[in-house]
């Protein structure tokens, strides 16, 4: 039986994970447009940093932070963000994001939602919609129009 095109790139945006250098989490994220990929991405340092892999640590592990808080002491750059600096703003508009994350340890399946920061980035970049992978193995797709629509961001502040 042949694969649905979701689950294809799906795929290609786990493999793309298994280079990245973060001892925690390893995402891989594609950009495709017209049935083309035109950027992937993975977490990982800034390029001629050294990766947390290299140093045999991590900081957010050693100082027990939550997933999704301080990312400012993480030494990677997200895949999503990776992914849309190699892409130029034509390619990236009205494209899709395939993203797909795992736990280093394990293996298994994470929730591959975007940050925040990543969604303002993907908003944008002009990326039309987002496919993610769940923990449960369920897909998720999200239009830019959901993003910029149903942002409570700063709201649920007020």
């Amino acid at each position: 039986m042949r694969k649905d095109k979701t689950h294809y790139y799906l795929e290609i945006a786990g493999t793309v994970s298994s280079r990245s250098t973060c001892l925690r989490r390893q995402y891989g994220a594609i950009i495709v447009k017209n049935d083309e990929i035109v950027a992937t991405g993975y977490n990982g340092a800034p390029r001629g940093r050294r990766n947390c892999d290299d140093m045999g640590h991590c900081l957010r592990d050693a100082l027990e932070i939550p997933h999704g808080q301080q990312y400012e002491l993480c030494r990677s750059v997200h895949a999503e963000a990776n992914a849309i600096i190699s892409a130029s703003r034509e390619e990236a508009l009205g494209s899709t994001l395939y993203i797909v994350g795992r736990d280093a340890k394990t293996g298994k399946l994470l929730d591959a939602e975007p940050c925040k920061m990543c969604e303002r980035f993907i908003i944008n970049a002009g990326i039309e919609n987002i496919v993610y992978t769940q923990a449960d193995g369920s897909v998720v797709t999200r239009k830019l129009h959901d993003l910029i629509y149903d942002d409570d961001t700063i709201s649920r502040y007020v």
